[in-house]
Parts: C-alpha cells; sequence; structure tokens
C-alpha cells in the first residue's frame, strides 16, 4: 500500500502552480489534503470534484499568510477538518516585484520577507505541535519547504530580496530539521530552478529571459510543475524515512554549489 494512504496534508498556497501541482499529486497519492489559498478560490473549489473522485477527504480556506494570527487560524481550521496533521508542505511565496538593492526601500523588504520567509515560520510554528504529535503514533511526520535556486546562486537581476528569502528558508530548513528530528518529524526542502507555466514566471520572467535560461540548462528544456511535484511527494513520503536536513535541486542539471 503506498506509504502516503490516509495521511494528512496541509498545502499552503496550494491551488495554483506548483501548489496546485502538489495538491493534486498528494491527493493521488492517497493523502487528505487541506488546501490554503488566498485568491484563487475557483482553482480551490475545482479540486473538490478531483478529490471526491479519489475517494480523499479535501478542504479548502483562504488566508493572509503575512499576518501571524491567519496563520494559526489556517493550522486550526486544516487540524480541525482532518483530525490531525502528518506532512507540511510550506509552498507560499513571490518575488514581488523586481527590484535593485538601491529601489528597494524597507517597506519592500519586509512585504518579500513576510510572504516567502515569515509565513512559512508562521505556518510551522503553529503545526509544529500537531506534526510532533502525529509522529509519535504514525512513525514520523514531515514538512518540506519550497525553496528557490535563486537561494542556491543568488537569483537573477532585481530578485535580491527574494533571493535573500529563499537562501534564509534553506537555513530554516537545516536548523529546524535538527530541532525536530528527536521528535520524528523531519525536515527538507526543494529548490526548484526554471519552471514555466506558472503565474510566477508569466509574469516576472520575459519570453526571451526564459529562452535564454533554456538555452543553460544540461537537460535541454524547462522545468514543470509536475516536476516539482513529484519531488515534494518523495520528501512527504519520508515521514518515516532516514533523509532530513536536505535540499533537492530541480533544475535539470544546473550546477548550483
Amino acid at each position: 500500500m503506498n506509504k502516503l494512504h490516509g495521511k494528512r496534508a496541509l498545502v499552503t498556497a496550494g491551488a495554483q502552480g506548483i501548489g496546485l501541482a502538489i495538491s493534486r499529486q498528494l491527493l493521488a497519492a492517497g493523502c487528505d489534503v487541506f488546501v490554503h489559498y488566498r485568491s484563487s478560490v475557483d482553482a480551490a473549489r475545482d479540486l473538490e470534484g478531483e478529490a471526491m473522485a479519489l475517494g480523499r477527504r479535501y478542504a479548502h480556506f483562504a488566508a493572509d499568510l503575512t499576518v501571524a494570527a491567519e496563520c494559526d487560524r489556517l493550522v486550526n481550521e486544516a487540524v480541525a477538518f482532518l483530525g490531525g496533521l502528518d506532512v507540511l508542505i510550506n509552498n507560499a511565496g513571490s518575488l514581488v516585484a523586481r527590484k535593485s538593492l538601491a529601489e528597494g526601500d524597507d517597506t519592500f523588504w519586509a512585504e518579500v520577507m513576510a510572504l516567502n520567509f515569515d509565513s512559512m515560520r508562521h505556518v510551522t510554528r503553529a503545526a509544529a505541535p500537531h506534526l510532533i504529535a502525529a509522529a509519535k503514533t504514525g512513525g514520523g511526520a514531515s514538512i518540506v519547504n519550497l525553496s528557490s535556486i535563486a537561494g542556491r546562486r543568488g537569483g537573477a537581476a532585481g530578485a535580491l530580496a527574494y533571493s535573500t528569502a529563499k537562501g534564509a528558508i534553506l537555513t530554516f530548513t537545516r536548523g529546524l530539521a535538527s530541532e525536530l528530528s528527536s521528535h520524528g518529524v523531519r525536515v527538507n526542502a526543494l529548490a526548484p530552478g526554471l519552471i514555466l507555466g506558472t503565474y510566477f514566471h508569466n509574469t516576472h520572467t520575459k519570453p526571451e529571459a526564459a529562452a535564454g535560461l533554456v538555452a543553460g540548462i544540461p537537460l535541454g528544456r524547462a522545468g514543470n510543475a509536475d516536476d516539482v511535484a513529484r519531488a515534494a511527494v518523495f520528501f512527504a513520503s519520508e515521514y518515516d524515512g532516514f533523509i532530513t536536513g536536505a535540499t533537492l535541486d530541480i533544475n535539470g542539471g544546473v550546477y548550483v554549489a
């Protein structure tokens, strides 16, 4: 039987792009899924039919994760619906805008950090007691944090704030893995490269820039949301495994070390 069958998962920003692909693949893997969204209500509702066809429990909830109290509320709603929590996918985040160091004022930096890093920290803090409780009875629990190749390499022009936040996620992942390991909760990160067909790149990457980036990818193509979702499901299934504190690069062979 699939290791994830019957596991309970919360996915932030789980109704669009990479998050939507992760939600779908978790459902297909046998998870009951609670999806957070901020504005993608139609897509969140559309997943109900897919979940029903698979015989999985599914619900969704709107929240602004830049507000700590809403992060707490989201986790409380998810736990109340699912009856506990085995898997947390921290996917929420955005570039916001491309600004250089000179252009980005304190308000801009605070916005980028709040959306990409603080939201993850607040959701994880609220979810941790429930994941620890699940680990005691279910053999383990799993947190998967979405970072980026920008967190490895510093990002393209105008992505300084975003890449700083994504780099912080990698350090947070390693530190939290150490902190929660004795409780049976494993914490890992994904660092996607160029993933086309998502709102992120449709908004922030010009076609000519994307073409240039694809030319430098050894596998000869850009990634897609399902490439990342498969990796997220793998890490989720490692709730009882031996992998923690790791970052998996999903970039078609681009050297990032």
